[in-house]
This record gives structure tokens, sequence and C-alpha cells, in this order.
């Protein structure tokens, strides 16, 4: 896959647990989980924009495209 997920990253540098970030953006934990391991088919605009709200950070920040 040539979209790599960085959310990871972004939400240790903003000391941000999982449960906390799934809370406030409204989505289960599951869900969450399934978005930042990569095998999400898909993600909402509206779910990335309350992740980017919450984590104060550009869609750019955990969405990243590398060649293969």
């Amino acid at each position: 896959m040539s979209i790599y997920i960085n959310l990871d990253k972004v939400m240790e540098e903003r000391e941000m647990k999982s449960h906390e970030l799934a809370e406030k953006i409204g989505i289960t934990r599951a869900n969450l989980s399934i978005l930042k391991t990569g095998k999400a088919k898909a993600v909402r605009f509206s779910t990335l924009e309350a992740i980017c709200e919450v984590l104060d950070c550009q869609p750019g920040d955990i969405l990243e495209y590398r060649a293969d």
C-alpha cells in the first residue's frame, strides 16, 4: 500500500491515548485501531476533520504517500 497512516506518531507527540481520541472524535476504539493500523479502506472527511481538530494538526501530518 502506498498510503501510510502516521496517526500513532502524531498522537504520541500530543500525548493522547487511543481511548481519549476515540471518545473526543466520536468513534469506537475498534474503528480507531483499524484506522491507525492502515487496515481501513476509507476514511470519512468528517472523521479526518475531527482528528485534525482534536490533535491540532493537518491531514498531511497523518496521511503520507510513498511510492512503492
